[in-house]
């Protein structure tokens, strides 16, 4: 029988899902190399041999992510906004409000009660607010990038950062770390910090609840918990799917829409 899969390839990582009659058959998520196109296939590859099948078994793809135009076998590419606000509503259903927070950039989605677009913000300038800013941060804790946030739930007094700047903040930190802060109040501060760059965006669209949130950094409980405080909303977390392959499974979703339609118009009248 025919499948569906979806490609997301971003900054830091690749995802891919393939799916069967809404139903996820398989799911990957691969460290993104210097070409999206390669990283894709890999991810695809990766995901149809854990479900035993193959490539001629995909009757429609759909390409996703800021690589999503190097990716030559997709039948289509759509923007990570739809893909994520699709994948974010099929997870939770009753979702009005999005926050994807990827490696390079943060996107905030506002959506009616049917679950369509009704506006965005993006933040694609800046490290703070993004995975990225959480990895130069765990480096210079030299703590897996994971580690933020176990130890950051484990705060009392958490530190203050003076600046969200990602080159300024990496000062900050060497100060507390010299100062012999505990490794989880710096932890906290850094989560902190970025939840509070995260907020100006959700603040600008007046988010509606229920709050979804996608992407890696949604693993990260110091994050989300940080975040669900300053913006005095609770947050629902992905908790049936890796988060990070939410814009993937959109994808997949929206592929098979696609698959749906050129399937009626092969039927004879």
């Amino acid at each position: 029988m025919s499948i569906v899969a979806g490609c997301d390839v971003g900054s830091l990582a690749t995802k891919a899902v393939v799916m069967e009659r809404r139903r996820v058959l398989a799911a990957v998520v691969v460290r993104s190399g210097p070409k999206p196109g390669a990283s894709a296939r890999d991810a695809l590859d990766q995901a149809l041999a854990q479900c035993g099948r193959s490539a001629g078994d995909v009757s429609y793809c759909v390409g996703t992510g800021y690589g999503r135009e190097k990716i030559a076998f997709v039948n289509e590419t759509l923007s990570e906004i739809s893909c994520h606000a699709k994948g974010a509503r099929f997870l939770v259903p009753s979702a009005r409000s999005v926050i994807d927070i990827g490696g390079q950039d943060c996107k905030v989605i506002k959506l009616d009660a049917n679950g369509g677009l009704v506006k965005f913000v993006t933040n694609d300038k800046c490290a703070s607010g993004t995975g990225r800013f959480l990895e130069v941060m765990a480096k210079v804790m030299h703590l897996p990038v994971d580690r933020l946030g176990e130890l950051s739930l484990q705060a009392r007094d958490p530190v203050t950062l003076a600046s969200m700047c990602t080159v300024w903040a990496q000062a900050d930190i060497i100060k507390h770390i010299n100062a012999r802060r505990p490794a989880e109040e710096i932890c906290a501060g850094i989560n902190t910090a970025m939840a509070n760059r995260v907020a100006m965006l959700a603040n600008a669209l007046r988010l509606e609840n229920d709050i979804c949130m996608t992407g890696g950094v949604a693993k990260n409980k110091g994050v989300v918990h940080a975040l669900a405080r300053i913006l005095g909303q609770r947050i629902k977390e992905v908790k049936t799917l890796d988060p990070q392959l939410v814009g993937a499974l959109g994808a997949a979703l929206l592929a098979a829409e696609q698959a749906g339609k050129v399937n009626r118009k092969e039927l004879p009248p």
